[in-house]
């Protein structure tokens, strides 16, 4: 019979050791377990907004953030201070949004307060706040002052309100709103912002700055960077420094031991530039440190992460 030849070639055989190859492969492929697709991690979250500094805290001694909108050119903000002077109030943001930020007495009221923006009036209300009560004993000069510590008290106080009224067009760092500062020296605090201080059974005005426990000799750094405006050894405050750090923010530190730094120079922050110390009305050895605003002082805690 004859043989009809088939229409495609028959295929070679496949050598042992290929054939192997190929069905270990085929079982592994039907070992695997099956492709599946990956869950689904539901909407993508939106980053989280930066935290800005100083928070806020509109309540006697805290920081008010007001929303003045956009514009070219940041608002000329200003209030009334005591005496009814009118204190340039410091902006910060840029043309989409500016923001003022206004330091609100420890004697303030309660209620509805203002500034001035321009031509117009904003409103802003003070919630209020109760401090607490501390008493302290120290030495009585320091309570009942003599006639040559009252006159000496008094030159002191009239030039710290000079050096308190200094004011200087706010850094490109400041008006970009980056005011979280650094705490000046490690410690404990001892007294916080806000208390109404009892001397040797005697009122006197509420404590307005931070103090932290802290060896005489402790180096204090720089909270933000600054330009030294004064430095003095004051009856009440004992050694003492005052920083600018731009746009009427100031902080002071007191009760120092050494100071190393002149009116004029600048500081980075984080830099030391003195030291704690037990000098003026102290009970022992801390930095008192003050931050105002707006010749206002603040609470120095709503500058720091804490």
């Amino acid at each position: 019979m004859t043989k009809i030849a088939p229409d495609f070639p028959s295929p070679s055989p496949v050598p042992p050791t290929r054939r192997r190859d190929w069905l270990l492969g085929a079982a592994a492929a039907l070992m695997a377990p099956p492709l599946v697709a990956a869950p689904s991690r539901g909407p993508r979250q939106a980053p989280a907004a930066p935290v800005l500094w100083p928070q806020e805290s509109a309540v006697p001694g805290g920081v008010a953030r007001l929303s003045l909108g956009p514009s070219d050119e940041p608002p000329a903000v200003s209030m009334r201070s005591q005496g009814d002077a009118r204190v340039p109030v410091l902006v910060i943001g840029d043309a989409i949004e500016w923001t003022a930020l206004v330091g609100i007495p420890l004697a303030a009221t309660a209620g509805e307060a203002s500034v001035q923006v321009g031509e117009r009036r904003l409103a802003f209300r003070i919630a209020p706040k109760r401090y607490s009560e501390q008493h302290l004993k120290v030495a009585p000069r320091t309570v009942d002052l003599s006639a040559a510590d009252q006159a000496r008290y008094e030159r002191e106080r009239d030039h710290q309100a000079q050096v308190m009224r200094t004011w200087t067009a706010p850094s490109a760092a400041v008006r970009a709103g980056e005011l979280q500062m650094r705490v000046p020296v490690p410690g404990r605090r001892s007294s916080s912002f806000g208390l109404r201080r009892v001397f040797n059974g005697q009122a006197r005005n509420p404590h307005s700055g931070m103090d932290i426990a802290a060896p005489t000799g402790t180096e204090v750094r720089a909270p933000l960077p600054a330009r030294v405006i004064d430095t003095g050894d004051y009856f009440f405050n004992g050694g003492t420094v005052w920083l600018d750090h731009g746009g009427g923010l100031l902080s002071m530190y007191c009760h120092l031991s050494r100071v190393d730094v002149q009116v004029g120079d600048t500081l980075a922050a984080g830099q030391p530039f003195c030291a704690v110390g037990a000098t003026g009305r102290v009970t022992g050895p801390h930095l008192h440190w003050g931050v105002m605003l707006n010749r206002t002082m603040v609470d120095p805690a709503l500058f720091i992460d804490s």
